[in-house]
C-alpha cells in the first residue's frame, strides 16, 4: 500500500527535499524550492536601484517628453551611467553581468514610472544585446558589447511594411559585393532607431532560397542609415519609431552575425525571449497606473466616505490586484525558465498576452477611479491608459501569441 509518510522518507535518503519534511505531512518542502517573487541579493539591489532612478532621473521628465514626443538625451546618458544598458552583458565587456531577471526586472520598474524608457532599455538589452551575445563572432562582441553598454544604443530592423506579423516576408535585400554586401529596402516600427547608433538589420541574401536567404548584419548609422519619417504614435511617444531606407548601404562581410541564412532563426529566437520582456513592461504599466489612482480613492470623499471604501469600488480594486499578481507570476516563471534553460516559448506568449490584457484593464479602471481628474494629464494615468494598447500589437500581436499557445498545446496532447 502506498505511504505517503514512506515515500518522503525515501525522498529525504536521497537528498531530495529536507529531512524536516519527514517529521509530519504538511511541514515545508526543501529551502531551496522558493516562490517566484524570491529574488537574490544582486536581483533585490537591481530593482531597488532601478525603482530609485526611475523616481528621480525620469519621472520629473516624463511629461515633458511625453508632449514633445522625444526621449531626452538625459534619461539615455543615465541609463547608460547607471549600467542599464548592459545588463547581462559580461563584466570584461563592460557589462553588469546580471541575470535574466535582473534584466525584466529593469523593465518592469521603469515602465512603472514611463513606457517608453522602458521599452528602450527593453530592446537594447533583450534583443540587441542578447544577439551579439548569442551569435556574435569574438571579434564582433569584443568590438560592440563595449560600445553598447556604455555609449551606443541600438535597434532590431526586421518589420516592413509589407512584413509584419508575417515577418519573413521582408523584401530588403543583401547582395554580395567583393568582401562587403550591399543592402537595400527600407524598414518600419524600428524603436530606438531616431537615437541608435548601432542597427541589426534583417535582409535577404537570396530570395531564391525564402526566408532561409534572411541574413543579420550589424549596419552603423554612418554607413548610411537613414531615417526617412518618425511616426507620431498614440502611446509610448517619447519612444522613437521611425521607418528606415537603405540606398546601397556598403556593410563589410564580417559584419554578419550568425551565418548567412541563419537570419530567421535568430529572429524566431530573440522574439520569444523579447516577448518575456514587453510582458514586463506591460506588467509596470498596469502596476504604474494603480499606484497613481489608489491613494486617491482614500484621499477624494464622497457622501461623507472615502470612494475606496464603497464596496463596488473595493471589489474592482482587488479584482485588478489579483489581474496584476497572475501576470507577474506568469512573466517572472517565463523569465525563471528561459534563465534555467528550459523550454519557455509557451510560457513566454502566455505572459505577454496576458500582461497586455491587464495593461489595459488596470489603466482603464485607474483612470475611471480617478475620474474627470484621470482624464485630463494633470495626472499620469492617461498615458498609462495610452502607452499599454502598444503591448497588444508589438514583438507579435495578441492573435500570434494565441496561435503560439495553441500550437504548441496541440502538439503536446497529440504526442
Amino acid at each position: 500500500m502506498f505511504s505517503l509518510r514512506t515515500s518522503l522518507s525515501t525522498i529525504a535518503r536521497r537528498g531530495l527535499v529536507s529531512k524536516q519534511m519527514t517529521r509530519g505531512f504538511g511541514t515545508t518542502l526543501a529551502t531551496r524550492v522558493n516562490s517566484l517573487h524570491s529574488l537574490s541579493e544582486d536581483e533585490q539591489m537591481m530593482k531597488d536601484m532601478v525603482a530609485r532612478f526611475a523616481r528621480e532621473t525620469v519621472q520629473p521628465l516624463v511629461s515633458k517628453m511625453d508632449e514633445e514626443e522625444l526621449m531626452d538625451p538625459s534619461v539615455i546618458k543615465g541609463l547608460f551611467e547607471a549600467g542599464l544598458m548592459g545588463v547581462e552583458t559580461p563584466a570584461d565587456f563592460g557589462g553588469a553581468e546580471a541575470s535574466f531577471t535582473s534584466a525584466i526586472l529593469v523593465i518592469e520598474e521603469l515602465a512603472k514610472i514611463d513606457a517608453s524608457v522602458s521599452v528602450l532599455c527593453d530592446v537594447h538589452n533583450t534583443l540587441v544585446n542578447t544577439v551579439f551575445r548569442t551569435y556574435g563572432s569574438k571579434e564582433i562582441q569584443e568590438k560592440y558589447l563595449p560600445q553598447l553598454a556604455t555609449d551606443k544604443l541600438g535597434c532590431f530592423c526586421l518589420s516592413e511594411a509589407a512584413s509584419g506579423s508575417d515577418a519573413f516576408a521582408l523584401q530588403t535585400r543583401a547582395v554580395k559585393d567583393g568582401d562587403h554586401y550591399v543592402i537595400n529596402g527600407s524598414k518600419m516600427w524600428i524603436t530606438n532607431s531616431a537615437e541608435a547608433d548601432v542597427f541589426l538589420v534583417f535582409a535577404n541574401v537570396d530570395p531564391s532560397k525564402g526566408y532561409k536567404g534572411i541574413t543579420c548584419f550589424v549596419v552603423e548609422r554612418d554607413m548610411g542609415v537613414v531615417i526617412a519619417k518618425k511616426e507620431k504614435k498614440l502611446g509610448i511617444r517619447a519612444s522613437s519609431t521611425c521607418q528606415l531606407s537603405f540606398d546601397d548601404v556598403r556593410v563589410p562581410a564580417s559584419n554578419i552575425l550568425g551565418e548567412v541564412g541563419k537570419g530567421y532563426k535568430i529572429a524566431i529566437e530573440i522574439l520569444n525571449e523579447g516577448r518575456i520582456g514587453i510582458a514586463a513592461q506591460m506588467l509596470g504599466i498596469a502596476q504604474g497606473a494603480v499606484d497613481v489612482a489608489m491613494p486617491y480613492l482614500f484621499q477624494r470623499k464622497q457622501f461623507g466616505s472615502f470612494i475606496g471604501d464603497f464596496q463596488a469600488m473595493q471589489h474592482q480594486y482587488a479584482q485588478i490586484a489579483v489581474d496584476i499578481e497572475a501576470a507577474r507570476l506568469l512573466t517572472y516563471n517565463a523569465a525563471r525558465l528561459k534563465e534555467e534553460g528550459k523550454p519557455f516559448v509557451k510560457e513566454a506568449a502566455m505572459a505577454k498576452l496576458y500582461a497586455s490584457q491587464v495593461a489595459e484593464r488596470a489603466s482603464s479602471k485607474a483612470v475611471e477611479w480617478m475620474g474627470g481628474v484621470g482624464f485630463t494629464r494633470e495626472v499620469p494615468v492617461e498615458k498609462f491608459y495610452r502607452d499599454c494598447k502598444i503591448g497588444a500589437i508589438y514583438e507579435g500581436t495578441s492573435n500570434i501569441q494565441l496561435q503560439t499557445i495553441a500550437k504548441i498545446l496541440s502538439k503536446e496532447y497529440r504526442d
